[in-house]
């Protein structure tokens, strides 16, 4: 399919924002990067996830608390997507380049890949966000069927009931299966991949050889193939479900919009910034706990927004981004409560198990 366009409006919304936001850091006299918060929480996490992997692997405990500790280790590896390689990826962890790509390839470290994620999420889904056929985020068919214009397979009708079971697992099919199909084919979805360089290729299958060696084979050689094998789906499944909710609750939820574009010109009715906002939806923005564990993006609103500025900005732009959206009477999706998030997903999904 085509690719959409969006207008290109005269003293848009999206300019005065940027003004609003520009004068609010110049104000403040801060960067728009991570600060030392930040950096401390991404030290204290990779700490955390190699002493539980490092006791797991080589001082293997009792069951339960193995258990315990698989889920705690597939928890910190979804909180590290969220707070290091997601800001890292986006430039925002900190002013120095070289600091950014370090923190984005921690994705690598985790089976997974910085070059086919910043296709598919920062180029793709953050320019095209809920338009079915090119954001590859809002396509998980054929288990589920996350907007109205996706044909409806029988399977739908119980989506609601089994949407958490396809939901986890996201973690396992991208690291084993979605990265080589994107690798293969050279596109993610209609659009195609730029070229990759030499290094690309190196660090692509280094990187995937190295988790098969870390997660795979020397589990196995430790520990036992039936061991290993509980151990990395109560790992892999718990990590999926929370990297797939927090998505889903920003996008897929009763209030926000799926547009599409003008059969004939190829065209977005509106423009980009309030494409976005119309798009994408908060939660729980209240809750120190939510936002310092998923990495800010329940301020999900002003990571699609301004996603150059780092997450520990987020609740200070939010206020100024809202009164610009009453100012210009422009909807601000926001849920208070996780909860309450949670109930309109589930109600959009039954909504849409159904013709």
């Amino acid at each position: 399919m085509a690719i959409p366009k969006f207008s290109n409006v005269p003293h848009s919304f999206h300019t005065e924002l940027k003004k609003r936001i520009s004068d609010y850091f110049e104000q403040v006299g801060k960067s728009t990067t991570g600060n030392y918060s930040l950096w401390l929480k991404a030290i204290l996490l990779v700490i955390s996830f190699l002493f539980v992997y490092i006791h797991l692997v080589f001082f293997t405990p009792v069951t339960w608390v193995a258990i315990l500790e698989c889920l705690i280790l597939g928890g910190l590896t979804a909180a590290i997507g969220f707070n290091v390689m997601h800001d890292g990826a986006h430039g925002s962890f900190s002013r120095y380049k070289w600091v950014n790509d370090l923190a984005a390839l921690s994705v690598n470290f985790l089976g997974a890949n910085n070059f086919m994620w910043k296709t598919k999420h920062n180029v793709i889904h953050h320019a095209y966000t809920n338009i079915d056929g090119v954001d590859d985020d809002i396509e998980a068919r054929p288990l589920l069927r996350l907007c109205e214009t996706q044909k409806f397979y029988k399977i739908h009708r119980y989506q609601h009931l089994y949407f958490w079971a396809a939901y986890s697992l996201l973690y396992i099919w991208w690291v084993f299966v979605t990265d080589y199909k994107k690798y293969f084919l050279k596109r993610i979805g209609p659009m195609p991949l730029k070229k990759m360089t030499t290094m690309d290729h190196v660090s692509f299958w280094s990187f995937k050889v190295l988790h098969a060696f870390l997660f795979v084979a020397l589990p196995i050689y430790l520990l036992g193939f039936t061991p290993w094998l509980i151990g990395f789906l109560i790992y892999g499944l718990f990590a999926g479900f929370v990297l797939s909710i927090v998505f889903q609750l920003a996008h897929t939820v009763e209030h926000t919009h799926f547009p599409a574009a003008d059969p004939v010109t190829g065209k977005m009715e509106d423009e980009w910034a309030v494409h976005q906002l119309k798009t994408t939806a908060n939660f729980a923005t209240k809750s120190k706990l939510i936002s310092w564990w998923v990495g800010g993006l329940n301020f999900q609103i002003e990571h699609h927004l301004f996603p150059k500025i780092s997450h520990v900005h987020y609740p200070a732009i939010s206020k100024i981004i809202k009164k610009a959206c009453a100012d210009f009477n422009i909807p601000y999706i926001e849920y208070p409560k996780m909860r309450t998030a949670v109930a309109s997903h589930v109600s959009y999904l039954r909504h849409l198990s159904h013709r």
